[in-house]
């Protein structure tokens, strides 16, 4: 539980994080890079074994996370052309209705259980992620053309937290999670640099300290949201499904609470609505444990 709600408080801070980049006009590219190297040097460090570089790639999730790493810098870059082209609302329901494959993903591969009061509990988390999510009147809209990209973020987004789930119970050994984490991020940091290598080429890139500054305020959150998140599965709280879906409902929450609290953002009514319907799909899925 302790591990889930920690998750949940990183997620939390990385939001508000980004909140901050649009205020202090962060280059969230080269702050998304560096956050990268941060969140890989975090894990290194906090690492209980002794790290021989040599080895990492025997490890048998080595592959996976360069593969992961890819899928960072793309989610990534997706997830700024569909804000560009449909708005951030499109851009966060794609981002957070992603859960589902998780959950789906647990229910069939690892068999996991699926009673009413979970099925129901899963089916509101869902609704209430969308309703918070919607900050205009007339709700979602996006162009035909545009809604490729949505549909990208949502399949590459989910695709990231099942492999995580899969590789954290089939290769990870408990005393490695730190060091599975700082691979993860190292990867994604490194094809982030060959992007910023194509930036230089074609002259579309500027550096700019304060981007670098931003990468450090992520970066410590951002590790501790996976790793944190990835004990959490470890544990026999909730199964999977039930972990993702209930992490992602809490970060609604919270997050909407901070947007209240500290960035004087006002709520429509149905705003209001998903996060009581939050609250419950939260009640019915513990419910659904026993």
């Amino acid at each position: 539980m302790i591990y889930l709600l920690l998750s949940v408080l990183s997620s939390t801070l990385i939001l508000i994080v980004f909140k901050l980049y649009e205020r202090f006009n962060i280059t969230i590219l080269q702050a998304i890079i560096v956050n990268y190297f941060v969140a890989c040097a975090c894990g290194l460090a906090l690492s209980p074994n002794k790290i021989v570089f040599s080895d990492i790639p025997e490890r048998p999730w080595f592959f996976y996370t360069l593969i992961l790493g890819c899928l960072f810098i793309i989610v990534f870059n997706l997830m700024a052309i569909t804000t560009q082209k449909s708005g951030i609302s499109a851009a966060s329901v794609a981002t957070k209705m992603s859960v589902a494959i998780p959950v789906i993903f647990g229910l069939i591969y690892y068999k996991e259980s699926l009673g009413v009061f979970k099925s129901i509990g899963i089916i509101l988390a869902l609704f209430a992620v969308y309703l918070t999510s919607i900050k205009k009147k007339e709700g979602l809209v996006i162009k035909p053309k545009n809604l490729l990209f949505p549909i990208l973020v949502f399949l590459g987004s989910g695709l990231i937290d099942s492999s995580i789930k899969y590789l954290e119970e089939t290769f990870v050994a408990e005393n490695e999670v730190s060091l599975f984490s700082a691979t993860v991020f190292g990867a994604a940091g490194t094809v982030g640099i060959l992007v910023i290598i194509v930036q230089i080429i074609m002259g579309k890139f500027t550096f700019s300290l304060k981007n670098v500054i931003g990468g450090i305020a992520l970066g410590i959150p951002n590790y501790f949201s996976m790793y944190f998140l990835v004990m959490a599965l470890r544990g026999d709280f909730l199964e999977s499904s039930g972990i993702f879906t209930v992490n992602n409902v809490l970060i609604v929450i919270v997050s909407t609470i901070t947007a209240i609290l500290f960035f004087k953002e006002r709520l429509l009514l149905k705003n209001w609505i998903g996060v009581g319907v939050a609250v419950v799909s939260i009640l019915l899925i513990a419910l659904g444990k026993w």
